[in-house]
């Protein structure tokens, strides 16, 4: 009997509609736009506004248009995985509540933390799932509003973040496609450069808290540009090498969107042209657990069934890891 792979059969995206711009920065904190892109290759962000106004709405938004693209029913899913670092609240998960605004009930959903890796973890955890053969329709959702806790009286991390969602419809096949190979790890060690400090069970929320700006992203960036720079590189390559891949084997390097610098280096490393690089930081900023399915969704046209395509990122925890997919279908 064939081995069961997990491909991807569907991809769709959402980002708000206002987009905060260096310009608009520029009038809030003590920046410009020419030290902004200069250092991490950020143009705009799109931001969601309004009361109430949570990460579910995102995922929502990525998951209803997901399920019409594909002609999908909601009944027809049995499992959505929500990758996310801001939930809508600490319980229920965020996954539930975008289940349910879908009409998703014949399904289990739970959230997945692991920052901007959060995607490829849950990729990788649907993959067993369907490659057990107990799951036919797995829905991976990677959504953040990065705007919630981003301190915009910060001009080192405020100038980074946007608002975004995406999500990838994985199924069971029989060829040689989906999901190939993934290498992933973390190391709690780097946890010290990256967090947010206050709002968890260490920390609870408080009035000191609060007045100490404490629920906001705390970032050491040259710290984590240094672990960044070389973990994501090593990884891809790792992954590469692995499978027996060479630059001209690897259609598609799809990178976590984190600074421009740091996709660069990373495929310089596995020795690919610009031209097999996906980059649109440029105009969404670091939306976290979205930036991949961003990136595809954008670049779904000019994949081909049978591509080579590596999926890597670098997140807080420390966490990152590489993906290696045989892309599985062509442009609909």
């Amino acid at each position: 009997m064939a081995k069961i792979h997990a491909a991807v059969t569907g991809i769709h995206a959402w980002v708000p509609e206002y987009i905060l711009t260096n310009k608009e920065l520029e009038k809030m904190v003590d920046t410009t736009d020419e030290w902004i892109t200069s250092r991490t290759g950020i143009k705009e962000r799109h931001i969601l506004r309004g009361v109430e106004q949570g990460t579910s709405v995102l995922g929502t938004q990525a998951v209803n248009g997901l399920l019409e693209k594909t002609g999908t029913k909601p009944e027809e899913i049995d499992m959505l995985i929500c990758a996310t670092v801001t939930p809508d609240m600490q319980f229920p998960a965020t996954a539930n509540i975008i289940s349910h605004n879908c009409g998703i009930k014949n399904a289990f959903s739970f959230d997945m933390n692991a920052a901007c890796s959060g995607l490829l973890y849950a990729i990788v955890t649907a993959s067993k799932y369907i490659e057990s053969g107990t799951h036919k329709k797995v829905i991976v959702v990677g959504a953040d509003k990065m705007s919630s806790i981003v301190d915009y009286t910060d001009r080192s991390t405020c100038i980074i973040f946007g608002d975004g969602a995406g999500a990838l419809l994985m199924e069971p096949v029989q060829d040689e496609l989906g999901v190939m190979d993934a290498i992933m790890y973390s190391d709690g060690s780097g946890m010290p450069h990256l967090h947010q400090k206050a709002g968890g069970s260490s920390k609870p929320a408080s009035h000191q808290t609060v007045d100490a700006r404490e629920h906001f992203i705390y970032q050491e960036g040259q710290a984590v540009f240094k672990f960044a720079v070389t973990k994501m590189a090593d990884v891809a390559v790792e992954i590469m090498k692995k499978n027996q891949l060479s630059s001209e084997d690897v259609a598609w390097l799809v990178p976590h969107q984190a600074n421009l610098r740091i996709i660069e280096a990373t495929a310089k490393r596995m020795g690919l042209e610009r031209e097999k690089v996906m980059i649109n930081i440029e105009r969404y900023g670091n939306t976290t657990s979205s930036t991949i399915p961003l990136c595809l969704w954008e670049w779904e046209k000019q994949l081909r069934k049978g591509d080579n395509v590596i999926l890597a990122a670098f997140g807080g925890g420390f966490t990152w890891g590489a993906v290696y997919l045989k892309w599985a279908y062509d442009p609909k």
